[in-house]
């Protein structure tokens, strides 16, 4: 059994391997450098993992684990034109660095890259995981927009946004477990499992993130808490609050979604009225559900317990993480 930092390194290493065609620079620089920043390649490493659970050489999991965190930085240089974010863990973003067309141009190659990637697949997996892969891709454009739609409403419910994150985060761990198991000719209950297991989790994961935002310290999560606030987005916190809050509490929160002041006031305020609401102890009730869903899913992946337990180390650390 390989542990996850050795996936790790082995998918750093590959993807420092990767060959670019040398012209012209201003496609394929901005490609090496997005997937030269630091990251945790959650997704590489559990298409690894998947694949190690039913056998020991993971050699033909590599090229799929690849595709999926070329393809994931795809999503995330475009994601950052869309949300005009100007960072990208902890440096500048592509179009900042660059421009817009590069951005969108240079992860337009990104996709056909991840194709190419995946394409490498032994033949006899070749179309099952081509359609996994074609499928998740549709369902996070799918997630991407439910996104962007919800930026001009009021009324996202609960079930709204745990449906959109599940598209736009939760499909791409799901999916990228599923296929290092395919290689590994899992059965095809084990498949949905572990899929399952992946959904799960992401979902966990996405309202961990909404919750460290909040609550999380700065030096340690790596940027200024309170984001999310100030850029109106719509969290597990945000869509609870405008569901759950009184008319009086209703409307001071509508007056400072309407607010062009992107100061310390507006996250305090905010954070005051989620703490009212109970929002935290909320959070962390679902947290648990999910997570205990994912552990479940788990349960039923018909391998010997020893070779889940590095699944198990990795979910837990990923509840536990406060960055």
């Amino acid at each position: 059994m390989i542990t996850f930092q050795e996936a790790l390194d082995l998918v750093n290493h590959k993807i420092e391997c990767i060959q670019y065609p040398e012209r012209p620079d201003g496609l394929y620089l901005p490609m090496r450098y997005i997937l030269s920043l630091k990251g945790k390649k959650v997704r590489p490493v559990l298409t690894l993992l998947g694949c190690n659970l039913y056998r020991d050489d993971v050699a033909e999991a590599v090229s799929p684990a690849l595709a999926w965190e070329i393809f994931h930085n795809f999503t995330l240089m475009h994601d950052d034109v869309m949300d005009k974010a100007d960072v990208r863990r902890g440096l500048p973003t592509v179009h900042k660095k660059w421009d817009e067309n590069t951005a969108i141009l240079s992860g337009d190659a990104m996709l056909i890259l991840a194709y190419q990637h995946m394409a490498l697949t032994p033949e006899n997996k070749l179309k099952c995981l081509l359609d996994l892969f074609s499928r998740t891709a549709a369902e996070i454009c799918e997630g991407q927009q439910y996104d962007m739609e919800f930026e001009h409403r009021l009324d996202v419910t609960e079930k709204e946004y745990l449906e959109m994150i599940r598209l736009k985060t939760a499909v791409l761990l799901g999916a990228s477990l599923k296929s290092g198991a395919i290689i590994g000719n899992a059965g095809d209950s084990d498949l949905q499992a572990l899929y399952d297991f992946g959904i799960w989790l992401g979902l966990a994961f996405q309202i961990k993130d909404d919750l460290l935002d909040i609550y999380g310290e700065s030096s340690v999560f790596g940027k200024k808490t309170g984001g999310d606030i100030l850029c109106n987005k719509k969290t597990y916190f945000l869509v609870n609050a405008l569901t759950l809050s009184d008319a009086k509490d209703h409307q001071e929160l509508i007056l400072w979604l309407q607010t062009s002041d992107n100061d310390d006031g507006k996250i305090t305020a905010v954070t005051s009225l989620y703490n009212k609401l109970g929002l935290k102890e909320k959070a962390e009730e679902k947290m648990k559900d999910l997570y205990q869903k994912a552990l479940d899913a788990l349960s039923c992946v018909r391998v010997d317990e020893t070779r889940k337990k590095v699944l198990l180390d990795f979910a837990r650390e990923l509840m536990g993480r406060n960055y």
